[in-house]
């Protein structure tokens, strides 16, 4: 559900201002100075983060601070939840305010309350932007060695790349999120991953070998932990334990050749 603002509500605009940050994958490490100082100087910290121990620091940055956290209900529809943080975000800028939003790892991943109160609030002609930060991607490509830009990098979500059957190419990196969750539409404790898991390598083989290594990921929050990292067969996918943070790295099946023409008129000798 898509509200738009009421035209006839005048607002005061002098001191309104909308920041969105988010605050890495890594637990305090990943906090940017300028995401650390839209903090420190709102007038009002509002955040969804997830972990007490960066709320708590935040807290410290700013007194100000209020969870968004209680907009989640079991049972409750997650798209009324997001709605419900959009009119909350909005509801503190339109007190005229300089409102500052944490949310966990990058702000516009994953992150519909982020990216709609933005645009809300600039429709009604307040500043508001997003300040970037590491996600589960960045730290992927370091904690794999993987540089997206040798052969291309393709990434879907799990679920939305078998619904909609998402065109790939198998000779291009492939990452595919949240596959412990494939099909799971509300929050469900103790969800079975293995039904969604074994669809999703059932389509995979029709692209690539059984045998075809493939790896669960996990990025770790905390610096004393390592990210968990499982490299199996594809056909062994719907036996591996996984989570909501798991990703699905598909390494490239073997070039195809080199199309010599184009070669030759990049290079000026067709």
């Amino acid at each position: 559900m898509t509200q738009e603002p009421d035209s006839s509500v005048q607002m005061p605009r002098e001191n309104a201002q909308l920041v969105v940050v988010g605050t890495g994958y890594r637990a305090v490490g990943d906090l940017t100075i300028e995401a650390k100082a839209s903090l420190e100087q709102a007038d009002k910290v509002l955040c969804l983060i997830g972990d007490p121990l960066v709320t708590q620091h935040i807290q410290h940055l700013n007194p100000t601070v209020e969870t968004l956290d209680g907009h989640y209900a079991p049972g409750k529809p997650r798209q009324v939840s997001y709605e419900e943080m959009v009119q909350h975000i909005l509801a503190e800028v339109r007190r005229d305010q300089f409102v500052c939003v944490a949310l966990y790892g990058h702000p516009g991943v994953f992150a519909y309350a982020g990216h709609e109160a933005i645009r809300r609030a600039q429709l009604d002609g307040i500043p508001a932007r997003m300040v970037p930060a590491s996600s589960a991607e960045d730290w992927l490509f370091a904690d794999l060695g993987i540089d997206p830009a040798t052969h291309g990098c393709q990434s879907f979500e799990a679920t939305d790349f078998l619904l909609h059957h998402r065109v790939f190419d198998p000779t291009s990196l492939l990452i595919l999120w949240q596959v412990g969750v494939i099909g799971m539409f509300d929050r469900v404790p103790d969800f079975d991953a293995r039904p969604g898991a074994a669809v999703l390598a059932e389509l995979l083989t029709m692209h690539y070998p059984d045998d075809h290594p493939v790896t669960a990921y996990e990025a770790s929050p905390y610096v004393a932990a390592p990210p968990r990292v499982t490299t199996v067969p594809l056909a062994k996918l719907p036996d591996t334990p996984m989570s909501a943070a798991t990703t699905l790295v598909v390494p490239p099946l073997p070039e195809r050749p080199m199309d010599r023409d184009v070669l030759a008129r990049l290079t000026g000798r067709a």
